[in-house]
């Protein structure tokens, strides 16, 4: 197993869409993220064989066996938006994870359906531990439809991230949640869509608002912005200039759809370019 820079932990999905299954999951995103950055790539994750994932090609994925993958479909009615899980894969036992990748400088944990712990063992040392705890904080009915709830997660758990990436639709929109995160984790970056992103940090708080694009689909922009926003933290040890880059990439993503979305290697050297004028 060849040594790596970013480790992201999550189940790769199969998402049903009108034309047919696909590629889905924070962890795709982000591990594609990462590739395009120039970082030497790996994924442990859960998931069956139902279909291909030759986008992941070049990227080391370690797979716990499973009967078939998580799977989301997304349902259109009058009143908005549904969304069900229709399967879900097992959990993802931090055993899978090979020695020698858990000294690997970014670890991101990037959960979709509870899959994954919170709190790593105590032999995984990263330099920067990432989280997109967006997984954590939905559940499902007997009929697989999803809705939010809360994450309970220690204090403890906590003050060990380096940086958590969340939306504001993951805490309903509700400020006195974020506040409780903006003092239990040192960076705290809350997405909003279109408004861009607020970021705390030391007490501090930021607003950045992304370059106007125009929006065809916003599916995975909050895992390109955090695979963008970990990367450039740990090489510039600057949460404001690694929020304006993340905001510039995550912007580009927006305008494809699906796996299309991931910025390519040229459009992310551009953006590195922009912030540093």
């Amino acid at each position: 197993m060849d040594s790596i820079d970013y480790l992201v932990i999550g189940h790769i999905t199969v998402d049903i869409t009108p034309s047919g299954p696909v590629m889905g999951g924070s962890a795709a995103y982000a591990a594609l993220t990462a590739r395009a950055l120039g970082l030497r790539v790996g994924v442990v994750t859960v998931r069956g064989n139902e279909i291909p994932i030759p986008q992941l090609d070049g990227i080391q994925v370690i797979s716990g066996e499973a009967e078939f993958s998580t799977t989301f479909e997304n349902v259109y009615t009058p009143a908005g938006r549904v969304q069900f899980i229709r399967r879900v894969a097992p959990k993802i036992d931090f055993s899978l994870v090979p020695e020698a990748w858990r000294r690997t400088k970014i670890i991101h944990l990037a959960p979709v359906a509870q899959e994954v712990d919170a709190s790593l063992p105590v032999d995984f040392h990263p330099e920067l531990l990432g989280m997109t705890p967006q997984g954590w904080m939905r559940k499902w009915d007997d009929e697989g439809r999803v809705s939010s709830c809360d994450w309970i997660v220690s204090e403890k758990i906590l003050s060990n991230v380096g940086a958590l990436v969340m939306s504001v639709e993951d805490v309903a929109r509700d400020e006195e949640k974020i506040e409780l995160l903006v003092h239990a984790v040192k960076i705290l970056a809350i997405t909003e869509g279109a408004a861009g992103v607020r970021l705390f940090w030391y007490g501090d708080s930021r607003r950045f608002r992304p370059p106007i694009v125009t929006e065809v689909d916003p599916t995975g922009a909050g895992d390109v912005f955090s695979a963008a926003f970990f990367f450039r933290l740990v090489n510039t040890r600057d949460p404001w200039e690694a929020a304006r880059f993340a905001n510039r990439v995550a912007a580009i993503s927006v305008t494809r759809p699906g796996m299309s979305a991931v910025p390519s290697v040229d459009e992310i050297q551009r953006c590195l370019i922009e912030v540093m004028d």
